[in-house]
């Protein structure tokens, strides 16, 4: 091993290029990055980083000189990468090959396409930093706001706007919000947060199309023909993996998404080839062998690391068994989650108590659980989770409906998929 490749200048990457050296890699490592910025943090984007306080400056995990100097790392950013030609092991980047003996693809996922707001200006999603500062730009000038998907972009985006003082709305084709993420139970308290926090939330409405003038967003038009006024539109939609630079490259690619298949030790079956984070859809044998696309920090940050490892040293790889954890701030409240969603039923644990906890039943133990500002409780559950603690019947609270046939990113194994 004495060419290591990173395509992804993405936490995932940069956490794939320390993990090298720390394992004592001596060898060449190119890390190659569709933007021209170091690899930097993105969940602020969506929070702090559009309060009216911030300084409006995004600072990356390291800056060029350690990069290129301390870990001895060659920059490729600002061009991404076109092809794998898993024949010659080689990754194609403006036009030229760059040879490999260990690739880790770490590429992340980008925002899902939006139509009838392209090439229309005030119209965004919100993935880089970029955008931000653009939608940040709008929220300074007061810019009433309309937000297209109640996911957890678009809500922290609601909240930064109400923040502020300024009138949002939010527009949800669903019935309720989050439920393909964390099921109906979830939606319904994450309902309650955004109207207690003022924000007009429009649920199973459809969006017909952006009204314009000038080139520039004026409005937004509802199904039904409503036009709601707005000066800034952000998407929060969903995203898709950044895979297209792998069409024809002999990867397996997921079916619904693209996103690469990877068994439990990230490994994608091809020699040498290894994905992590957002663009990976793994194995996890902590939950029954579940294929697992999960678009967090912390589950980017191990299996950056880990995909390095196995990488550079496949006899030494082992499964990942982690636990999936977020976390998000809406109107002043810490939503958490750990685990998987994707159950048998869910119960509400001690409604009596502050704030609000739904734990994720599967068989007979307790496999995820969500908390809204109870931060105590959910290193508890997550320990239950780990330990694969029995289920002891329904938790102080009331039991709700299935929710195994709601997450989008989770996949359950039939006969023989193990």
């Amino acid at each position: 091993m004495e060419r290591l490749v990173v395509v992804g200048a993405s936490l995932a990457g940069l956490r794939a290029v320390e993990s090298a050296r720390r394992t004592g890699f001596t060898g060449r490592i190119t890390l190659v990055g569709a933007e021209e910025h170091l690899p930097y943090d993105r969940p602020p984007l969506s929070k702090a980083f559009l309060d009216a306080g911030h300084e409006g400056v995004v600072t990356p995990f390291r800056d060029a000189d350690e990069l290129t100097g301390e870990l001895g790392v060659e920059l490729r950013l600002g061009t991404p990468a076109e092809a794998l030609d898993l024949a010659e092991r080689e990754v194609v980047v403006g036009g030229r090959p760059v040879p490999y003996d260990a690739l880790v693809i770490a590429t992340g996922a980008g925002p899902r396409p939006f139509p009838p707001g392209e090439g229309i200006a005030g119209v965004h999603a919100l993935r880089t930093v970029s955008d931000a500062v653009a939608i940040r730009a709008a929220l300074d000038a007061g810019a009433r706001t309309v937000v297209i998907g109640a996911g957890f972009i678009g809500s922290e985006v609601a909240s930064a706007a109400r923040k502020r003082g300024l009138a949002v709305t939010v527009v949800e084709a669903l019935d309720l919000p989050l439920t393909r993420s964390i099921g109906p139970v979830a939606g319904t308290v994450c309902a309650g947060l955004h109207r207690a926090g003022g924000t007009d939330l429009r649920l199973g409405t459809g969006v017909a199309g952006i009204e314009a003038e000038n080139g520039r967003v004026t409005g937004v038009r509802l199904d039904g023909g409503t036009v709601l006024p707005a000066d800034l539109v952000v998407t929060g939609i969903g995203a898709l993996p950044a895979t297209g630079w792998l069409d024809g490259s002999g990867l397996r690619l997921h079916e619904r998404d693209g996103g690469v298949v990877c068994d439990a030790t990230l490994w994608t079956g091809a020699p040498g080839v290894y994905a992590a984070g957002d663009v990976a859809h793994a194995v996890n044998p902590l939950f029954d062998g579940d294929l697992m696309r999960l678009e967090h920090w912390t589950n980017a940050a191990e299996q950056g690391a880990a995909a390095a490892r196995h990488a550079l040293d496949p006899a030494s790889a082992r499964p990942l068994d982690s636990v999936p954890y977020f976390w998000s701030d809406w109107y002043g409240h810490r939503l958490q989650f750990v685990g998987t969603p994707v159950a048998d039923e869910v119960c509400t644990a001690e409604p009596e108590r502050k704030g609000f906890a739904a734990l994720y039943r599967r068989g007979d133990r307790i496999v995820g659980a969500l908390t809204v500002d109870r931060p105590r409780d959910i290193m508890k559950y997550r320990r239950r989770i780990v330990e694969r603690d029995e289920w002891t019947g329904t938790p102080t609270g009331k039991k709700h409906e299935s929710s195994s046939d709601q997450p989008v990113h989770h996949d359950r194994p039939g006969p023989g998929q193990r």
